[in-house]
C-alpha cells in the first residue's frame, strides 16, 4: 500500500470517528434543552482536535508498521499519487463548497448559530470523508473515465 493511501485511509478513520463522537456528545441534548441551550461548540472543538491528532497518531503508526514490514518501501510521492490526491480534492471541495452555502443561506434566515456551525462542521466531514472515498476508489479502480 502507498505511502499516500495509507495516510488517507489513516484521514478517513478519523474523520468518521471525530463525527461519530461529536454527534453521540451533542444529539441527546437536542431532546433535552432547547437548541439555542445546546452545548455543541466545545465538543466540536475537541472531536476536531482529537481527530486530527489521531490522524497523526495513525498516520505515524501504520508508517512504522509498514517500514519494518518492507524497509526498502519509498515515502515519495509519484505523479500517479499527486493526481489521486488533486482528484479526491476536487471531489471533496464541492461538499464543502455545500455545507458553506448552506451556512450561508443559515445566516441569511437568522436561524440559531448551532445549525450554522453544525452545516460547516458537516460539511468539512463530507469534504474529507467523500473526496477520501474517491482517492481509495481512484488507487484501487483507477481514475473514473469522464
Amino acid at each position: 500500500m502507498a505511502y499516500a493511501e495509507r495516510n488517507t485511509w489513516a484521514q478517513l478513520i478519523a474523520s468518521l470517528a471525530g463525527t461519530i463522537v461529536y454527534v453521540v456528545l451533542v444529539a441527546p441534548e437536542l431532546w433535552r434543552v432547547p437548541i439555542d441551550e445546546v452545548e455543541w461548540v466545545w465538543p466540536m472543538v475537541w472531536t476536531v482536535a482529537g481527530a486530527i491528532v489521531l490522524s497523526i497518531v495513525l498516520s505515524i503508526g501504520w508508517g512504522i508498521l509498514a517500514g519494518m514490514r518492507d524497509p526498502e518501501e519509498t515515502h515519495t510521492a509519484d505523479q500517479r499519487d499527486r493526481e489521486i490526491e488533486w482528484f479526491g480534492d476536487r471531489i471533496g471541495v464541492a461538499f464543502l463548497v455545500i455545507g458553506a452555502l448552506s451556512a450561508l443561506v443559515l445566516a441569511m434566515l437568522d436561524v440559531d448559530t448551532f445549525w450554522i456551525g453544525n452545516a460547516i462542521f458537516f460539511g468539512f466531514f463530507l469534504s474529507a470523508f467523500i473526496g477520501g472515498i474517491a482517492r481509495l476508489s481512484a488507487y484501487r479502480g483507477g481514475f473514473p473515465r469522464w
